[in-house]
């Protein structure tokens, strides 16, 4: 049967999104839904030589309170050019770091994005065909959806003619099950880790951290320290 995850657009996520991503025939970026603030959309961590250290992407955000994450503008062009500096200073002393540095740096330092999702989009395309991660990436806005949350999440999966749907743990609070089972949809909760650790640099070892810190430590054996290449 065919499996379908859906979660929103995320800044450079970390390996158990990409997890997640590999583990379905279609992957639905969410970005449909309202922006928010402090949160994964704009930004996420990296290790540094002086601990974890934010990168976040600047946003448009005062007065637009009801604004979706499609919707959200990106503030200049200035934050690519930082962003770049900090992931070079701190792994480029990485293995693997001028062999990822081939398609990332262009990113940074050659293209432009007007929206959070749009650059999203592109970087979470971008790992995936590093990984050989072959999954169907769409976005949310190619469907027409109710209001309601968990109906909104049923009615994309019926159009995607999912047999599975396939989501995190913590959507076990608000999920309603009964809508996919009326649509014939079984739900499949999927479980991040346990993860192996990998060489990786400055101090103890964080799981927690964007996917970058694998790619530039691992490169291509990156999978190797992922569920998904168990399967």
């Amino acid at each position: 049967m065919k499996r379908v995850a859906i979660i929103q657009s995320n800044y450079i996520p970390w390996k158990g999104y990409f997890d997640l991503i590999a583990s379905v025939d279609e992957f639905v970026l969410y970005d449909t839904v309202q922006y928010t603030r402090r949160d994964w959309r704009n930004r996420n961590l990296i290790k540094t030589a002086s601990g974890l250290q934010w990168l976040s992407v600047p946003v448009k955000v005062r007065g637009r309170y009801h604004q979706s994450i499609a919707e959200t503008e990106i503030m200049g062009n200035e934050w690519a050019s930082q962003h770049w500096r900090t992931i070079t200073s701190n792994y480029r002393r990485s293995s693997f770091f001028d062999d990822v540095r081939q398609w990332l740096e262009p990113v940074y330092t050659e293209e432009h994005f007007t929206h959070l999702s749009a650059l999203n989009h592109r970087l979470i395309r971008s790992v995936c065909s590093y990984l050989g991660i072959g999954t169907r990436i769409r976005s949310s806005s190619e469907f027409m959806v109710s209001e309601e949350r968990s109906e909104r999440l049923a009615e994309i999966c019926q159009q995607t003619q999912a047999g599975v749907y396939v989501s995190g743990p913590a959507a076990k609070s608000y999920l309603n099950e009964q809508l996919f089972t009326d649509r014939g949809i079984d739900v499949s909760w999927f479980d991040y880790g346990p993860y192996p650790e990998y060489p990786q640099l400055w101090g103890s070892f964080e799981h927690g951290v964007s996917i970058l810190d694998l790619l530039f430590n691992c490169g291509k054996s990156a999978p190797s320290f992922m569920k998904w290449v168990q399967r």
